[in-house]
């Protein structure tokens, strides 16, 4: 057995549905599925979710708060009064911000922008910032991808004479801020149709709302904010996603082009992945480490000199952030397991002064990773005897919501139910903690401690196909909401398997059914070969690919998680180290069973003699459950053997090895017909010095060594003869007896027997063997 690394949680779909969509659309089985998972079960719907354009987006002006923040902004324009653009310095504020600028550039309007400082102001609106903007004489502030939790910043504006527009996408407090206008799909009470937006999709539909028409030459810089903050890509948010990773390729925009550079992606065919995972932390990086306004500029310059300098810091900007949230997290790994053990916390809240406030949300995920609980990591301000951090949660804890429960300790916080950002009291640390852990006790069980696999199909082999994965990628770009597919591939077995990579880290696999094959790559997955038995069926979870290479192309499986329903046997008889296989076993995971006691002291186990149990002296103490049974010798008889299996419940895994000094089943048992000759002999002789003239005999006859003096002790044994300093005498009219009431006849038979079963038998006879009589 192996069990799977987390929980796999396989959609079910209605069947009729899935039939019906394959066959109207004349698409592959496995592409309807993932339509009805996604929740398209109509032609109609599905034909939309696949081909929706920008023809798609929907009336700016369904959003409640529009048309007052248009009508304002408008008459700023025509007045040439002073426009101050306040945003967010994570790459989806950066991405709001730029869309801001661009169109109120193209309404000629009066205008700047300002990103507060993470360090020295903090996540949103604050009153310092907005007296300034009064004193440069600024009369309207519009904020994007933030101000929804500004209620006092809203109050301030209000009284220093600022005309305050609030565009946010977060999530909206109890008491909402009393600003001018506030554009918010979230906003309870608005019609608008789609409640999803990012940031930089709000600020989209406010340009779009401006300029009369969807702004499309700023979908490359709205698909970034969009994939980056992690909203779900489906409704609008997939058509700016989709549309924008197409419009980013060919991306006109010189600082854009500077920033694909440096991540290596010029000229590059773009997908979801590329802007997640190598633009976004790039943008990100800026803000988290210094003040985020030169990536606005970059992405807003035409200057070739400029933009390929400010390219270049950011990129440098993200190496350095890289470095630093290694080491916080080292460091934050090591207090949890020295101060709050996963197994006492629920909810794992970790500060310390000195850690950079602009990556703990990073840290924070890495823990989730690592500890699979929800977790807040906050960098402590002694001076000012505040914390400041960021949130990460697990599916079944909403994170906003729970936080939401401590409002009185939390003056600022805000986010969603996976996310959030908070600043509190030091001092108030230990009661959010015990707080959260109370809570998180209360709402999650054991398994909801275990990560989950979402997997969208189940499909055979013979379902995988290059042109089914092409199809399956017309439901791209992947993200939230619309996941890259993942599929579990059941009751396949092995047919190749290696570690590849410099470190043989990683692993290949290639699957097969009997019919049909499959690669699959997993990368850090190499430690996995050692446990898994190459005849053991099993199952993989992974997502479908299409592997690329000098000319060829064929179907492959990035896996993501391995599962063996079956016991598994592991073949280890005759490897010539087998104690160092044995080594890297969990040491409370292993059972070690010997037969003899000289195997104890055998030079081949010498480092497990402390582990190793006899059998039957330590039996009390031996129970299979959940264990790595490792048998290390030859059991005396197949009874003692099977007893010892029937009696135990069923392993986790079995390993034998089998070691043994001599092989009974290659030193030959006299034949019957040579026990006749030999009596016969004796019977003669009546007696016979076997010490003097014994080898000779052996030699005459073409008898092995061992072959007299065995016959001599079974004879011995049936009282036919008597043996004293090595002369046999022969007994004047024994009783008739069978060779069979021989102990050392029946011993020599029954260990030649069971070597063969168990020794010198194929795999398969062997593991045949264990079925009939484990765990009876």
């Amino acid at each position: 057995m192996l069990k799977a690394r987390t929980r796999w949680n396989v959609q079910t779909l209605d069947e009729d549905k899935v039939q019906e969509l394959a066959s109207s659309l004349k698409i592959p089985k496995l592409v309807a599925n993932l339509l009805v998972a996604r929740g398209m079960e109509t032609k109609t719907s599905a034909e939309q979710f696949l081909s929706s354009g920008t023809e798609a987006f929907y009336d700016p002006f369904l959003m409640d708060g529009m048309r007052e923040a248009v009508d304002r902004i408008q008459q700023a324009v025509a007045g040439q009064e002073k426009i101050l653009i306040f945003g967010d310095y994570d790459a989806d504020g950066v991405s709001s911000t730029s869309v801001m600028v661009y169109t109120l550039k193209a309404l000629d309007a009066n205008f700047d922008f300002y990103i507060p400082n993470r360090f020295t102001e903090g996540y949103g609106p604050n009153e310092p910032a907005l007296r300034w903007a009064k004193e440069q004489g600024f009369s309207l502030v519009i904020t994007v991808d933030t101000g929804i939790s500004a209620v006092n910043e809203a109050r301030a504006a209000k009284e220093m004479g600022l005309d305050f527009i609030i565009t946010d996408h977060h999530e909206p407090p109890p008491v909402l801020p009393d600003a001018y206008s506030i554009i918010n799909p979230k906003k309870p009470g608005c019609p608008y149709p789609f409640k999803g937006l990012a940031g930089v999709g709000v600020a989209f539909k406010v340009a779009h709302a401006l300029l009369g028409k969807a702004p499309l030459h700023l979908l490359d810089i709205a698909c970034i904010g969009t994939i980056a903050d992690l909203v779900p890509l489906v409704d609008e948010n997939r058509i700016i996603a989709k549309e924008g990773i197409k419009a980013l390729e060919r991306t006109t925009k010189t600082g854009l082009k500077a920033l694909l550079e440096v991540a290596g992606l010029k000229d590059t065919v773009l997908n979801a992945e590329h802007v997640g995972f190598a633009i976004g932390p790039r943008v990100n990086a800026v803000g988290r480490l210094d003040s985020a306004v030169p990536a606005v500029e970059l992405f807003t310059t035409d200057d070739k000199e400029e933009a390929a300098m400010l390219a270049a810091e950011i990129d440098q900007l993200n190496k350095t952030r890289q470095t630093i949230v290694s080491e916080i997290t080292k460091e934050a790994i090591e207090l949890v397991e020295q101060k709050y053990p996963p197994d006492k916390n629920n909810v794992l809240v970790v500060a310390k002064e000195g850690w950079n406030a602009g990556v703990i949300g990073i840290v924070a995920s890495r823990l989730v990773e690592q500890f699979y609980r929800p977790t807040i990591v906050l960098s402590i301000d002694e001076e000012k005897g505040l914390a400041k951090g960021s949130a990460r949660s697990i599916e079944g804890f909403d994170m906003f919501e729970n936080l939401s429960l401590s409002r009185d300790i939390l003056p600022h916080f805000g986010g969603h139910p996976m996310a959030a950002g908070m600043t509190l009291a030091e001092s108030d640390l230990g009661e959010l903690r015990s707080r959260l852990n109370r809570q998180a006790g209360e709402q999650l069980t054991e398994e909801d401690f275990k990560p989950v696999t979402s997997i969208d199909l189940e499909c055979s082999l013979d379902e995988v196909s290059i042109e089914t994965i092409e199809q399956m990628n017309k439901l791209a770009p992947f993200g939230v909401s619309n996941p890259t597919p993942r599929v579990l591939i059941p009751d396949v077995r092995i047919s190749e398997i290696k570690k590849i990579g410099s470190q043989s880290n990683h692993l290949k696999i290639q699957f097969s059914d009997g019919k049909s094959k499959l690669d699959a790559i997993g990368f850090h997955k190499g430690p996995l070969m050692d446990e898994l038995s190459y005849h053991s069926p099993l199952s993989a979870v992974g997502e479908l690919s299409i592997n690329e290479w000098n000319g060829f192309r064929k179907p492959q499986l990035m896996l993501s998680d391995l599962a063996v329903k079956e016991w598994q046997l592991f073949d280890l008889r005759g490897i010539r180290d087998a104690q160092k296989k044995l080594s890297g076993l969990p040491k409370d995971k292993v059972l070690l069973i010997a037969f003899e006691a000289d195997t104890k002291e055998h030079p081949a186990f010498s480092g497990l003699k402390e582990q190793i149990r006899l059998y039957p002296q330590e039996k009390e103490s031996l129970n299979f459950e959940e264990k790595y049974v490792v048998f290390l010798d030859v059991p005396k008889t197949r009874e003692e053997f099977f007893y010892l299996l029937e009696s135990n419940p069923e392993p986790e895994r079995t390993y034998v090895i089998f070691h043994q000094e001599n092989d009974q089943f290659f030193s030959t048992v006299p034949t019957r017909e040579q026990f006749r000759w030999f009596y016969a002999f004796l019977t003669k002789r009546k007696t016979f010095d076997a010490s003097k003239h014994g080898e000779e005999l052996a030699r005459l006859k073409g008898w092995s060594r061992e072959a007299l003096p065995f016959m001599s002790k079974v004879f011995f044994e049936l009282d036919f003869v008597t043996i004293e300093d090595g002369v046999i005498s022969i007994n004047d009219r024994p009783d008739k007896k069978d060779l069979k009431h021989s102990y050392t006849y029946r011993s020599k038979l029954e260990q030649a027997e069971i070597e063969n079963q168990l020794v010198y038998s194929s795999y398969q006879d062997l593991k045949n063997c264990f079925d009939q009589y484990k765990g009876k």
